[in-house]
Formats: C-alpha cells, structure tokens, sequence
C-alpha cells in the first residue's frame, strides 16, 4: 500500500488544541481541520464517490493496458512469441490452468433403450458424446459425422440457453438458418456440438440440505469456482480443447478411430457460446479459424452484465479487441449478430432465495461493436486484414444469422465449397428425450470437481505458505513479512497505487446520518467529531472521532479503531440506545472504550447501500481490484492524520471490527503495520470454505452477499494466513458460541493455526481467543482486557 505522507496545515499549540478539545462547542472544528460542510448521507456520497473514481479507472484502462503488450509483427512467428506472456496470463485469470485428461476416443452416450445414434439423414449422422476433460468431468453433446470424408473439424457452441439438438434442427427453436451446426455439416464438416452451462436455476442448490438458489447454473459454478481461481468460462474453454486435443493431435485417438487428422480445426460460436468460442481461440493457435456472433463488443460495461461473465482483472489487460489480437494472425469472423438477450436472473419462485447476481444482456450498439472490431484491427498490426466483420444493411443486426460467415469461415480454412441449400431436418431417435438430466450431469460433474479443489487448496495454501517459513522468532518473521505482506496487498487484494491528493482534513461535531441530530449530548464524557479525509479525487474517509474529555494538555493515549459491519454506519457502534437493533449486535462499543479512557476512531466503510456498492465490487474485480483496496488506501489516510494529532500515542492504534468489520479485521492490518493490534469479532473463520463449499447451509453460495467472493483466495490466504500476516502484533479473536457466521469446530480448526504459528514465535501470549454464551454480537470482556493489557492502557 502507497503509505506516502503529506504534511497537514500547520496545527494549533498543543496547549490551545487541548483547551478547544476539552470544552467543544457546536461550531467548533478540530484544532488542525477546517470546516465539514458536507450535508446529508455522508455514507451514500462516500459510495457515489468511489463509483465515479472507479468509472474514470476503467475508461482509463482501455489506454493503459498498451503497457502489458510486446507485440512482434516481423513474422508470424515473432508475433506468436511475442503475444505468449499475455496468452497465459489470459490462461490464468479464467482459471483454464488445470491439466486435461488425454482424449483418445469419443464416447458414445446412450443405454438399452437410448440409442447413441440418435438421426440421420441422407447427408449425416448424429451421435450422442462425451470425452474426458478432468477426472469426473466431461464435455458432453452431439458428434455429426457427414457422409463421405470430412473436410474439417468444426466444434459449434450455441448460447447457453440453446441445446445441442436445436443447432442441429433436432429440436424447435431456431430457424433453419440458425442451425449452424447442421449447416456446416451439410456442407462435409465433421461437427462436435458441447452442452453449455445453462442459464436456468433447475440445479442451483444442495439436495442433502434442501437449499435451492435462484442462481443461474453459469453463476452457481461461477460462485464456488472464483474462490479457487477457476471460472465457469476456463472450464468450458477446457472442455473446447479437450476436443481439439483430440481433433488436433497426430496419432491421437481421433487417427485410431479412423478420423482425418488432417482435416483443418474451427470454431464457431454465437452468444455465450461465442465468448467460450473467442477465449478457447485465443488460447490455442490449433484452431485455425473462428466465428464469434452475436458477442463481440467493448466489455467496459462488464460490471452490469450477467455476474457470472466476472473475470479477475480482466480489464487491466484485455478486452475484446486485446483477446481477437491473440488469434491473429489467424483468421476471425465476427457477425454482428442480435444478442441472446436476458434481462436479468431466473424469477424467484416458491422453494428458492433470490440472491443471483443483478445484470442483462442486450444487444450492443452497432457503433460499439465496429469500433470494438476496429481497435482489434489495429491491435494486430499487419495481420488486422484477418479480421473481418460481417453485419446487416447500415448497420443492422443479423438475424437470425447468415450464410455469410460459413463461406468466410470455409474460406478462411483453406476450403472451396459451394454453399448448398439447407437439407430436410433430420428426426430425433430417442424417445422422450429431456435434456434435463444431461445439463445435470453437467452442472454436478463441476460441481464436485470444483468441491475437490476446495477440499485439497489448503494443501497449496501449506506449501506456498506455511511450509516456507522457517522463523522461529519475531525478529525473523519480520525480515521475511515484507515478501508475504507485498504478495497479499498486490496480488490478493489488489491495491492502488495512485498518488494521493492532499489530506485536507475537515471536521464537525457529530451528526446523526439517520436523523440529524448531534451524535452525543453535552452531557456525555466523551465528545464526538465528524471528520473527513481525501484519500483519491471524488474518494474520502470518514469517521467519527471520540475524545474523552479528560485529556490533559501534552498527553497521549492509545487509540482504538473500532469498525461496524455491512450496512452500518459509525453512529451503530456509539449510541447507547437499547431499543434500537444496532444496540443488539454493537453494544455501543466504541462509545464504552472512549469511556474507558481511550481516544476512538470510528470510520465508515464502503459496504452500505446494498446494489449500490456491490458494484463498486464487481468494478473493482475488473482492474484487479477489490473493495477492500479502496477500504486500505481509506485506512492508510486515517493513519497517517491519527498520527499528527498531539493526544494520540501513534506506537498505540489498535483495530476492533465486528462482522464485515471483523473482515476488515484480518485484511487491514494484514497490510497496514501501524495497527499495532487486531481484534476480529464475530468473522473469523475458515473464510474459503464458508465461501465454497455447497454442504454447509449458511455458506455464502445460498446468499445474497454476491460482493463478497475474493479471487483464488483458497491458494493464497485463509484467516490464518492472514493473521500471519498480523503477526507478530497481538491478534485475537472474539466469537459467541451461537453466531451463524460460521460453527465452532471451523473457527477453532483455523485458529489453532494461529495460535501455533505465535507459539513458533515464542508469542503465544499474545494471541487468544474468547468464545462466549452469545450470538452475532461484541461481547466486550475478555477482548476490552486484551487491550487494556497491550495497549499498556489502565482500567478505570
């Protein structure tokens, strides 16, 4: 995290600072600040803000991405080799990074009473399929074999709310035209139609725990997989090359089934189908030529589109245009076709939560999408010709498609052919058949595939971590900290590197946000300020400083940071008002430890206002980014204000958060070492399983916190890592026996990590634990001691 300081404005005397602190009046500001001005809903504006930052980022991203480029265009070859950095790290972020099982046959799918040979005609039989990907999983779907010898292999992908059986004309739903598989294979190809993850909810649930969702199966995969760094889009990429491994390999099992391995290998997709299509190219130069329909467009409106199209930091390197650059200097088709439109997840009904992810698909303006096409273009220097762009008179979508692309596409692989009139539709052999069972198969095959990562990453986690780390005292650990800290804060979190503006702090006595009036009466020990920082442009902090009134001119004391949790605000953890919900879970601790004798900051996070700042998530997601990064820089200003101010012992500032505040806990301090101590309250957990694993009923799979998934968090760091992390400053956890956040055995199954790793420091001392007869709640005993002891601060 960018630490660097600023001065402030020059400050009052000490003398005249304490003389204003001790007898505050309603106008006065905080000796050092000027004036806060602001009014109304400090924490909407405070969201509204960061929105704009994070629009300006990603507009700004479509330029800065040229950085991350070499690109070679001496020869084919060159660029080939140039371009191969950008092609793994596209590899990586979806997560297509498992090695595939060798295909040396197609299976065919069928029993005593399904044929596997489900229609023919007079120019081709279609099969039922499958072929191994992973151990477990399979891709799955329809084999049209052409009479005669076939002129190519051609894998066809249809949307996800398309079957196989309708894009070969099997089943209604598409007109004639739009049945590519069927045409390509009317004119000799060979076609391999894969199943997609659907876009329905049928399997989005847990039938041991009778929970079901209202997630599509593309983000009920898409859940799980993101904490383990993989994506339903790296998966079905894989299940692709699986078939071009087959298709594409001299001697391969496709030679000894008897199949022209000679025979050239594309690809054609339309809408999701398309996207798998345009990434599997990308990926790997065997696949000598491709169609992408009714997909290609600038993807910087990502963050509103279907959540499970998310791809970590995608945005910070690629867009369409970068990943069409990767296929060159092949050649790609793109139609500018109407898009599979949706406006947003499967309705809620009777037996499922409505917790999907909000976001649409339309059709992209022409405009967008030639100029999308064009920056491709350019991207690929001299190869850019290769691209072409096929769309309807002035502009106008095609639909429901065209002939166009097939004759570009045979073209493009080397082929003369004359474009034949569609044959009649072949029939469906199987009786009753309900492709159901076969999208089942598809969702549960990934399913425990992804369930098995999560169940070995703590492995990974082992030997990346724990096993490299040899210090056997603090002054060790905090010579290799720096390498572990650095690795958290860039590359789980994601930080900001940007320049800060100045501090310009402001400040006010505290107002209620909810109701306006001050915070506290006069009549209260303790005095409270609103106060404001500038962190980035149109980015602040906010909090509210509690000041007992005490303070004795040149003294000064130890701090105690105390964050709420999701949706609340810093007034949830000071009023003292027992009939208000807030009171149930805060117990107003913030106010009780500035009684106590201690200064508190009390800041406001970013996670309030429901849609309103998940998509400040799911923006952030797209730069590499996570909330929490603007949450550090946030906390960085903090710091370097609380440790100007001439009452705060700058050696003595502690973190206490509860719930999304206890996540802050073990993240913040993780990075920021001026946290001299953490307590993490009513969150501490094994935090990748209660985010992945479907067998645990209030996993965050079958809830509506769809912000709260962190990329590949399962290989990097768990709450244990974390506070490793913290180490070798006091850490503690506090955790009430019936609080749903998470059970028991996982929390001490984690924690006994913890306390092994301070005993391996000879610090056992400083870490415990304090489980308590309670809920979701502050329960403020063992862990107001725990800083009186460490802060060297004495009972009152």
């Amino acid at each position: 995290m960018n630490t660097r300081r600023h001065l402030l404005p020059p400050m009052l005397s000490v003398c005249v600072a304490f003389a204003l602190l001790a007898a505050p009046g309603r106008g006065q500001t905080l000796p050092g600040t000027q004036p806060l001005t602001m009014t109304g809903d400090l924490s909407a504006q405070m969201v509204a803000g960061i929105d704009k930052f994070l629009d300006r980022e990603l507009e700004a991203s479509v330029a800065t991405r040229a950085q991350f480029w070499k690109r070679d265009f001496t020869s084919a070859e060159a660029y080939e080799k140039s371009v191969a950095p950008n092609r793994e790290r596209l590899r990586k972020i979806i997560g297509a990074v498992d090695a595939r099982l060798p295909v040396k046959e197609l299976e065919f799918v069928g029993g005593t009473g399904t044929p596997s040979k489900i229609a023919e005609n007079a120019g081709c039989t279609i099969y039922a399929v499958r072929w191994p990907v992973f151990d477990g999983v399979h891709g799955e779907g329809l084999l049209i074999e052409p009479r005669g010898k076939a002129v190519a292999n051609i894998i066809a992908l249809s949307d996800a709310d398309q079957t196989p059986e309708q894009l070969c004309g099997l089943a209604p739903g598409l007109a004639p035209e739009g049945q590519f598989a069927r045409r390509l294979a009317e004119h000799g190809c060979r076609v391999l139609v894969p199943v997609q993850l659907s876009r329905e909810d049928t399997f989005s649930g847990s039938t041991v725990l009778n929970r079901w969702t209202n997630l599509p199966h593309r983000e009920w995969i898409w859940r799980m997989a993101w904490e383990l760094g993989r994506n339903p889009i790296g998966y079905e990429v894989q299940k692709v090359l699986a078939a071009v491994d087959f298709f594409g390999t001299p001697n391969s099992g496709s030679a000894r089934a008897g199949l022209e391995t000679g025979a050239p290998i594309g690809i054609a997709g339309y809408g999701e189908g398309g996207l798998v299509a345009l990434y599997a190219a990308a990926l790997d130069p065997r696949i000598k030529a491709t169609v992408v329909s009714g997909y290609l467009d600038s993807r910087q409106k990502i963050p509103s589109e279907p959540g499970y199209r998310a791809v970590w930091s995608l945005l910070k390197e690629f867009g369409d245009a970068e990943i069409a650059s990767l296929i060159a200097p092949r050649p790609l088709i793109i139609e500018h076709r109407r898009a599979s439109e949706t406006a947003g997840s499967p309705k809620p009904r009777e037996g499922r939560r409505a917790i999907a992810t909000p976001g649409k698909i339309t059709t992209p303006d022409f405009s967008s999408v030639e100029a999308e096409v064009a920056r491709a273009k350019q991207l690929a220097g001299k190869f850019g010709d290769k691209i072409e762009f096929i769309y309807g008179t002035e502009g106008a979508t095609i639909s429901p498609s065209s002939d166009k692309w097939l004759a570009s596409l045979f073209t493009s692989l080397g082929l003369s052919l004359r474009l034949v009139e569609p044959a009649p539709m072949p029939v469906d052999l199987r009786k009753d058949f309900n492709p159901a069972e076969r999208q089942r198969r598809t969702v549960k095959e990934l399913e425990d595939y992804t369930q098995n990562i999560l169940h070995a990453c703590e492995r990974t986690r082992a030997a990346n971590f724990w096993n490299t780390i040899k210090a056997t005292n603090a002054a060790t650990w905090e010579t290799l900290l720096p390498k572990f800290r650095h690795d958290f804060d860039e590359n789980v979190m994601g930080q900001w590197n940007n320049e800060p503006v100045a501090l310009n702090p402001r400040s006010r006595p505290a107002v209620s946000v909810l109701t306006g009036a001050p915070l506290l009466p006069d009549t209260v020990s303790v005095a409270a300020h609103d106060v404001t920082l500038e962190v980035f442009p149109d980015v602040f902090a906010w909090g509210v400083l509690l000041l007992p009134k005490d303070l004795k001119p040149g003294e000064r004391r130890p701090v105690v940071v105390c964050q709420h949790g999701l949706e609340g605000l810093p007034e949830h953890c000071i009023t003292e008002d027992k009939t208000e919900r807030a009171w149930a879970a805060y117990k107003a601790f913030a106010l009780r430890l500035a009684k106590r004798g201690f200064i508190v900051f009390v800041p406001h996070n970013p996670y309030r206002g429901q849609d309103a700042f998940r998509t400040l998530q799911r923006k952030s997601w797209a730069l590499g980014r996570h909330l929490f990064s603007i949450i550090h820089a946030q906390h960085g200003r903090i710091l370097d204000w609380l440790e100007t101010q001439p009452f705060v012992d700058a050696k003595r500032i502690a973190f206490y958060g509860l719930s999304y505040g206890g996540k802050s806990a073990m993240r913040i301090p993780a990075v920021h070492e001026r946290y001299r101590l953490s307590i993490c309250s009513g969150d501490f957990n094994e935090w990748v399983r209660k985010n992945a694993a479907t067998d645990y009923p209030s996993s965050y799979l079958y809830t509506g916190e769809y912000e709260i998934f962190e990329w590949n968090l399962g290989h990097t760091c768990n709450y244990a890592e974390m506070a490793a992390l913290i180490a070798p400053r006091p850490f503690m956890v506090e955790r009430g026996h019936f609080d749903g956040v998470g059970v028991d055995e996982w929390v001490d199954y984690e924690y006994a990590k913890v306390r092994r790793f301070y005993a391996q420091l000879g610090l056992a001392s400083r870490t415990e634990i304090e489980h308590f007869w309670g809920p979701h709640t502050i329960h403020g005993e063992g862990t107001f001691d725990f800083l009186h002891k460490h802060l060297n601060w004495p009972k009152k």
